[in-house]
């Protein structure tokens, strides 16, 4: 008797496994909502009368800005789908540098007309099918409507760098920020590869104090520490640079050893020692012709040790320590020459010139500039200035993007109009491509086209206008005629 209850509890568990067909409905429901909410949370911050976003982090700290891509890092999403949003817009933000939050937005709205397909009872993959045809032929459409732009017409380059800007909390210094970053694009382009960019040849450096107007362009090296040494020379013409990876310090033992001292008489010679050990380093970095020296980091022990700075001062070396590890492939790349890893290197033929290297005032604090390098590299940096870290931050940010803007440019030398003219028009021309298909690519394909007004209609929706009677007066004028405005 037993035993049949048990066979008939698992006859009953297995059928309704078996019937259960709504639990993958309810896993997309799900996904699709989570996707929808991310997308929505955001789309308030689209466009140049899109709102900023005040966003406290646990800690207290708190960011001002309406890049999709800084919102959403900020923001702690659990759902993994709409981790997925979170991580398409970084995708974008590394690619393009520009359009994090429309990408968010679009994909938002493609999921929801998704979710209309699937309530017609079409196939998940057929939809994908259909939705990734339709993409390639809005890329298809958009090439079309491109016009081409030359690297030599500096005014496009700059209109499309302060388009990137004028939804930003800075906008209203685009007109210092745009140009700034189009010199700094077309400087580190190699004639040799001239359709790519690298913007690890751009170097941001950001400094509190002054405004955004007092950010500057320099064709050399900024180090944003003073000189270390306390007597040592703050201003050198024709300097001679070397830069250095090892210290200039007296070796220490390792973690598990140490050094017992037991008399004063020992003492004193370890102290002889170290001194005879880093005269030894100062004799070479003079005999060098050397009077300016770059030091990296050190983690272990001091990079220049107070002994050191002191003989240093004495014949007039210029000392910048502490430089990170990171930095010095960029410092090396600018001065064009090899970091110098030990003392047997320490030559004359290892060494960069440059015309000046002084120390100046930024703000309250001063700074380092290197300025006429021979045989520069191909490498440019931008010092950011802003009142305070809330502005500071923003003006870095708005930076990089107009310089990705310029790069992609670079990449592919075409502009399209903005402000929603590329998706309606897209839109319009899927719509009409729509009715010469059949079955299901017809419906996806509409649905494709009616998720692309997400943007128009947004746009409009965030400067205050009707959001429908505004798609649809687009809607019609792009049905009637062709028209490129480039602004």
């Amino acid at each position: 008797m037993t035993a049949s209850v048990g066979s008939g509890d698992n006859k009953n568990q297995q059928g309704s496994a078996y019937k259960d067909k709504a639990k993958p409905t309810d896993i997309r429901a799900s996904n699709i909502n989570a996707a929808k909410a991310v997308a929505a949370a955001i789309r308030t911050s689209l466009g140049p009368r899109g709102m900023d976003k005040m966003i406290q982090a646990s800690n207290g700290e708190v960011t001002i800005t309406n890049d999709g891509a800084t919102i959403l890092k900020q923001m702690n999403v659990i759902h993994p789908a709409a981790k997925m949003l979170v991580e398409l817009s970084k995708a974008q933000d590394i690619e393009a540098g520009d359009g994090t939050t429309s990408v968010v937005v679009i994909a938002g709205a493609l999921l929801e007309a998704s979710e209309k397909l699937l309530a017609k009872g079409i196939h998940p993959t057929a939809i994908s099918d259909s939705f990734q045809r339709a993409a390639s032929k809005a890329v298809e459409i958009l090439s079309n409507m491109s016009v081409p732009v030359d690297l030599n017409d500096k005014e496009s380059l700059i209109k499309s760098a302060s388009t990137a800007l004028n939804s930003k909390v800075v906008s209203q210094h685009s007109s210092v920020l745009a140009p700034m970053a189009v010199e700094a694009v077309l400087k580190v382009i190699n004639p040799a590869r001239n359709f790519n960019c690298d913007l690890k040849d751009v170097k941001v450096i950001k400094k509190l104090g002054g405004t955004v107007e007092d950010t500057e362009l320099i064709d050399g090296l900024v180090f944003t520490q003073k000189s270390s040494g306390v007597n040592g020379p703050k201003k050198i013409e024709k300097a001679k640079i070397g830069l250095i990876q090892f210290c200039i310090s007296p070796p220490k033992t390792d973690m598990d050893h140490s050094v017992v001292v037991s008399d004063y008489s020992a003492m004193d010679r370890v102290l002889k020692e170290e001194r005879v050990y880093i005269l030894n380093i100062v004799k070479q970095i003079k005999k060098s012709g050397c009077n300016v020296l770059l030091v990296q980091k050190s983690i272990l022990r001091d990079a220049v040790s107070d002994l050191a700075h002191h003989f240093l001062d004495k014949i007039k070396v210029m000392v910048i320590k502490d430089i990170e590890r990171e930095d010095i492939e960029f410092v090396a790349k600018t001065l064009n020459c090899r970091p110098i890893a030990s003392l047997d290197h320490f030559v004359p033929e290892h060494l960069a010139s440059a015309d000046l290297v002084e120390e100046v005032f930024a703000g309250s604090s001063k700074i380092v500039k290197i300025t006429g390098i021979q045989n520069q590299g191909r490498t440019i940096t931008v010092l950011v200035r802003g009142s305070n870290k809330l502005v500071l931050e923003e003006a870095d940010r708005s930076l990089h993007d107009a310089l990705c803007v310029i790069r992609c440019l670079v990449k592919k030398r075409a502009l399209i109009a903005g402000g929603g003219a590329p998706e309606t028009e897209v839109a319009v021309k899927l719509a009409e491509y729509a009715q010469t298909l059949t079955g299901v690519d017809a419906y996806c394909f509409k649905a494709f086209a009616d998720a692309l007004e997400v943007i128009p209609s947004t746009l409009a929706e965030n400067a205050g206008l009707n959001p429908i009677a505004t798609v649809t007066d687009l809607r019609t004028r792009h049905s009637q005629v062709m028209i490129i405005v480039l602004g």
